[in-house]
């Protein structure tokens, strides 16, 4: 069940993502804020060129190159640990989906969709395939270091 839920899982987190991003297209003009949960969080459609803080913009190619290398070892980590602990697949099908929602728009359109907003802290605009990426790689980092507390070598 695994080898075939995993995946579709995947699948559904990267169509969620990309929903999403076209909804905001549609729905909110280019750098336009709308309130969506007031003092917390607005929408709030940006075109990023870069990463996080706009840093490296316009450097389309290192980021593919980047994302290609990172999505063949997270895929080839997650074969490996097919019938690893449900947390440890969990992390890398939030990783895979978000590189990869995110790579979808850098290929089609020449940069990401960002439309999150925090209203309470100076933070950049972000997307799903954002989130999908910060909570996999926060919980494989707990996975890996349990791993290494309970000295496996795998």
């Amino acid at each position: 069940m695994r080898k075939i839920g995993f995946p579709l899982g995947i699948v559904a987190l990267i169509i969620l993502d990309q929903w999403v991003k076209v909804w905001t297209v549609a729905n909110i003009a280019l750098n336009e804020q709308r309130a969506f949960i007031p003092k917390l969080v607005n929408i709030y459609y940006l075109r990023n060129y870069g990463a996080a803080y706009s840093i490296l913009q316009n450097q389309q190619w290192f980021f593919v190159v980047v994302t290609l290398v990172v999505m063949t070892a997270a895929i080839w980590y997650f074969i490996k640990h097919i019938k690893g602990s449900l947390w440890l697949l969990s992390s890398l099908s939030l990783v895979i989906a978000g590189g990869l929602g995110n790579f979808i728009d850098r290929i089609r359109l020449g940069y990401v969709v960002d439309m999150f907003h925090l209203d309470f802290i100076d933070f950049p605009v972000f997307n799903v395939a954002d989130m999908y990426l910060t909570v996999g790689v926060a919980v494989l980092f707990i996975c890996i270091m349990k791993e290494e507390k309970n000295g496996s070598k795998s």
